[in-house]
C-alpha cells in the first residue's frame, strides 16, 4: 500500500480559518466550548479571541474531553486503533452538570471518519438527559443542552459515523482525503512551515 499524501499546514493557516469560521459560528451563540484533545485544544482557544459569551461578552470557558481514535494506549489492542474510540479524560469533577442549559460547541481539528465526533455527541447527550432527571419534569425542556460542532477541516469522503442531520454544524474548510500534518504536532516548526511552503510553490 502506498504512503498517503501528506499536507502540511501552518498555524497562521489555521488561525486564519478559524477566524472566518466565527463569523457564521456566532449565529449559533455558544456559551461553552468542548476541546476534544488533543487536536481540538488550540481551535478551541483561537476561536475564544474572535466570539465572545453572547450574553455577557465576556471569554467563553473551555472544557477538554480526551478521545482517542487512532493513538497506541496502554491497554489498547491493535484491533481497537482505528475502530474504537477510547475515552482518555471527561469533563471535569462536576461532570454533565457545567453543561445544563448551555450552547455547548464541540470543537476538535478534523471530521475524518466521524466516528470521534459521533462518540463525543452522543456521549455528552446521555450524561446531559441524566442530569435532567434530577430537575422536575417541567423544567427539564428549558435547560436541554443545544450541541453544535465545529471542525477546523472537513474531509470529503464517505462517514463511518454519523450526526443528527438537524445538528449545527461549522467546518472551517472541505478538503480532499489527504493526510494532514497539523504544526502542533510537529517537532521542528521551522522544517514544518519550510515543508508547507514549497508544497504551495509546486
Amino acid at each position: 500500500m502506498s504512503e498517503p499524501q501528506h499536507f502540511r499546514i501552518t498555524y497562521n493557516e489555521v488561525h486564519n480559518l478559524i477566524r472566518e469560521s466565527a463569523k457564521k459560528i456566532a449565529e449559533f451563540k455558544p456559551d461553552l466550548f468542548i476541546a476534544i484533545g488533543g487536536g481540538g485544544f488550540f481551535p478551541a482557544r483561537v476561536l475564544r479571541t474572535f466570539l465572545k459569551n453572547p450574553n455577557t461578552g465576556k471569554n467563553i470557558p473551555i472544557v477538554a474531553i480526551g478521545l482517542s481514535l487512532y493513538e497506541a494506549l496502554p491497554g489498547t489492542s491493535a484491533e481497537q486503533i482505528g475502530a474504537e474510540v477510547i475515552r482518555t479524560q471527561w469533563l471535569g469533577p462536576e461532570g454533565a452538570k457545567i453543561l445544563i442549559g448551555r450552547r455547548a460547541l464541540i470543537i476538535d481539528e478534523i471530521d475524518d471518519s466521524r466516528k470521534t465526533l459521533q462518540y463525543a455527541v452522543s456521549e455528552l447527550q446521555n450524561d446531559v438527559e441524566k442530569e435532567l432527571l434530577a430537575l422536575p419534569e417541567s423544567e427539564r425542556d428549558g435547560k436541554r443542552t443545544e450541541f453544535g460542532v465545529f471542525v477546523v477541516h472537513n474531509k470529503r469522503k464517505e462517514k463511518l459515523g454519523k450526526l443528527a442531520g438537524n445538528l449545527p454544524y461549522f467546518a472551517g474548510e472541505e478538503i480532499d482525503d489527504v493526510w494532514l500534518d497539523y504544526p502542533w504536532e510537529a517537532e521542528n516548526i521551522e522544517e514544518h512551515d519550510r515543508l508547507a511552503a514549497s508544497q504551495k510553490s509546486t
